[in-house]
Formats: C-alpha cells, sequence, structure tokens
C-alpha cells in the first residue's frame, strides 16, 4: 500500500526567486507563483480543491495548482492575509491526507483481498509503463 504524501511549501524558500507578475485580469492584483516541496498526486489534489473551495469568501480567493506550484492572485494590500490562508489550506489538506491514509490502511488491513488487487493494480501499472517506453521512446 502506498500512503499518500503530504505536500507543503517548499522550505527554505528564496524570496528572490519566486515569480511574481501583474495580473491581466485583476485590476491592482498580482500573481506570486509559490513553490511546494514536491508535485502532489491526484488524491492530494482533490483533498486540496475540496478545502479550499469550502473556506470562507471563496469568491475573494484566487488560487491555482499547477504541477509543483501554487499560483496565488491578490493585492499587495492582501498578499500577508492570503498567505496566511494559503498555509491553512494546505494544514487542512494535510490533515485530510492523514486521514485519508488512515482509512485506506484500515481497509487495506482489513480485506486480504485488497492486497491482492493492489498487487494486480501494481502490475497494471507496470504494463501501462512499459506500454508507454514502446510508444513514447521509439
Amino acid at each position: 500500500m502506498v500512503n499518500v504524501k503530504k505536500v507543503n511549501l517548499k522550505e527554505p524558500l528564496k524570496i528572490e526567486n519566486i515569480t511574481i507578475r501583474k495580473d491581466h485580469y485583476f485590476p491592482n492584483a498580482y500573481v506570486v507563483d509559490l513553490p511546494l516541496d514536491s508535485e502532489p498526486d491526484h488524491v492530494w489534489q482533490d483533498i486540496f480543491e475540496r478545502e479550499w473551495q469550502t473556506s470562507m469568501h471563496l469568491w475573494d480567493r484566487k488560487l491555482f495548482l499547477i504541477g509543483d506550484t501554487l499560483r496565488l492572485v491578490a493585492t499587495p494590500e492582501d498578499m500577508e492575509e492570503k498567505i496566511g490562508w494559503v498555509k491553512e489550506v494546505i494544514a487542512a489538506t494535510n490533515k485530510g491526507v492523514e486521514e485519508y491514509n488512515r482509512r485506506i490502511s484500515v481497509t487495506v488491513e482489513a480485506k486480504p483481498e485488497t492486497q491482492r488487487a493492489m498487487i494486480e493494480h501494481d502490475e497494471i501499472i507496470e504494463r501501462i509503463r512499459t506500454a508507454l517506453k514502446r510508444v513514447l521512446q521509439a
């Protein structure tokens, strides 16, 4: 069984390496690309989307996950508040990941057939990778 990995803002964070540019759609707003310590898998992304979309003032929150980067759109005046909010969303997401991993662990321990299914799943993934290598590296 593979646990879903927690993801956080990259540390140490080199401020001078963060991309900041004017936003073309929202007046007075800037786009800030915040690097993550790794690229999240689809389960983390799903929990993250649910967490940030259920937070208060959704209409005032412009946040996008792009690979291993969180793209935040905010005004300079609101930047500190928004960064704090981003950290809260990441913490809530990682808490959701812990709960997900616990549930999966209990399910696998309770059902031996689940373990067989996971082994078969890994074998299928390996066959897909082999096919991709043949097609994409030809």
